[in-house]
């Protein structure tokens, strides 16, 4: 057989993905599991949504669009950012895609080349760094200790900066703390920016409508202008309007980044679903009332599931500000032994044996590089919730 990629050696599989097989699989077999390893809130797509797609369908909407997605939804994610976050944008500074997840790696191909770095601020999304391998870049890791919040200091990001480095990755409300940068804070990390002109920045918003405590959402050229020329914001409407599996995700930037990544695309992807984009012009277009209605049941939802795990011995947090996860510290339980003999060394150990043991899926930290730590997702009814716990406790006396 032929050699494979060289780029492939040494490779992970997203941490989040291989959980879930293995929980697919014990589904298969029979067992009864709760899975809150995905970042996927349970909440239907809203009605005119659906209408919306309905309608497209009818008209015959079915054909190619262009690459980087329809005027017509262009124009609506411009009036979003104008509306929503003061940003003025025209549509040749938006591209439209299957997700975020691609357009972030569309991003990353116009940006680097190999050698270059690329600062990640950990705890972080899983494929970030993945997608930094992939370029054959190097990720520099940026610890964000639970005791700051999970926030990126600006002292280490200054530290963090040097002649390779190629951009920074910022993603608030944040995957998997929850943490949201608030306007103060945000601004200190500009401030830093501001003194490195060649560092590009990309901000993950993905989470914007998820925000408890009557917390607000900044991203950063909002706050800093002097960034705009430089920052490239990626949102779309999986998770504040409950469309995962409708795949749209859009971008907004400077013209000339936008325009490479629209020559990238063009050579590797084709258009996002015409009938999705259609929703999703329904969706940003459309009422806007219920995203703070279903971001106060989610933070109920946060406050059930922190209670309930407080009662638990051995797990240690912090209250999440935003999205839809928890970052549960199980340090305690590391070098515990569970029934059969098997040793837990790792937050991944302690993964598989809940998963095993209880029938409850959550992700082991290392998939986002920290440990020794699970992330525990709570877009799931109360009732679900509570017998998740009342499992995960009961497998965790087990532990000798």
């Amino acid at each position: 057989m032929p050699d494979l990629s060289r780029i492939l050696e040494g490779f992970k599989t997203s941490g989040i993905s291989e959980i879930y097989s293995r929980a697919v699989r014990l589904k298969e077999q029979g067992r009864d599991i709760i899975d809150l390893s995905v970042g996927e809130p349970d909440f239907d797509t809203p009605e005119h949504v659906k209408q919306a797609a309905n309608r497209a369908i009818e008209r015959g909407d079915t054909r190619y669009t262009s690459v980087d997605g329809t005027t017509a939804l262009k124009a609506a994610v411009c009036a979003k950012f104008e509306r929503q976050n003061g940003l003025s944008f025209g549509v040749d500074q938006i591209l439209v895609g299957a997700g975020v997840k691609p357009l972030l790696f569309h991003a990353m191909q116009a940006l680097l080349d190999p050698g270059d770095e690329v600062i990640v601020p950990v705890p972080c999304w899983t494929s970030y760094t993945g997608m930094v391998a992939l370029m054959g870049a190097k990720s520099v890791l940026v610890p964000c200790p639970q005791g700051n919040g999970f926030k990126l200091e600006p002292g280490a990001l200054e530290r963090a900066i040097g002649e390779k480095t190629k951009l920074l990755i910022l993603n608030s409300p944040g995957n998997p703390t929850g943490a949201v940068y608030d306007a103060e804070a945000l601004q200190a990390v500009g401030n830093v920016l501001l003194r490195h002109p060649d560092v590009w920045i990309l901000s993950d918003d993905i989470y914007e409508h998820i925000l408890f405590d009557g917390r607000g959402f900044y991203t950063i050229s909002q706050l800093v202008p002097g960034l705009r020329e430089r920052t490239l914001i990626f949102n779309g409407v999986s998770k504040g309007y409950a469309m995962t599996g409708w795949r749209i995700g859009y971008a907004a930037g400077p013209a000339p980044l936008i325009s490479a990544i629209r020559k990238i695309m063009s050579q590797n992807t084709g258009n996002p679903s015409s009938i999705s984009q259609a929703a999703a012009v329904a969706a940003l277009e459309g009422p806007q009332d219920f995203l703070a209605a279903r971001a106060a049941v989610l933070q109920s939802r946060r406050d059930l599931l922190t209670e309930v795990l407080g009662e638990i011995p051995g797990f240690n947090f912090s209250k999440p500000e935003g999205a839809f996860y928890l970052l549960v510290n199980c340090g305690a339980y590391l070098g515990a032994d569970a029934p059969g003999s098997n040793h837990l060394e790792t937050s991944a150990d302690l993964a598989r044996f809940l998963l095993d043991e209880s029938g409850v899926a959550t992700v082991p930290g290392a998939a986002f590089e920290c440990d020794p730590y699970l992330r525990i997702s709570y877009a799931s009814a109360n009732e679900v919730l509570t017998e998740a716990c009342r499992r995960i406790a009961t497998a965790c006396a087990n532990l000798r």
